[in-house]
């Protein structure tokens, strides 16, 4: 199935999803100030447990590999044909 580009741009320029890539960024930023990460690493920060929605300023976060954090992520709803 060919993508949705006007969808995910949509969705990406959604409020709810501004709001998440801003805390996603903040929490970055923050553990750069800590010195667990640095640029060019290949760490990522994965935010621990599940969240779908809402906002993800209080979750707590982790320093994995980015293949980790991309390995470990929930499976998708995937459309029947």
């Amino acid at each position: 199935m060919a993508r949705n580009y006007a969808k995910e741009d949509k969705w990406e320029s959604s409020r709810e999803q501004k709001k998440r890539r801003a805390a996603r960024n903040r929490a970055r930023r923050e553990a750069m100030r800590k010195g667990l990460v640095h640029k060019g690493d290949g760490k990522e920060l994965d935010h621990q447990g599940y969240h779908p929605h809402g906002s993800l300023d209080h979750v707590p976060v982790r320093v994995v590999s980015r293949h980790a954090n991309r390995v470990r992520q929930p499976p998708h709803k995937r459309r029947s044909k």
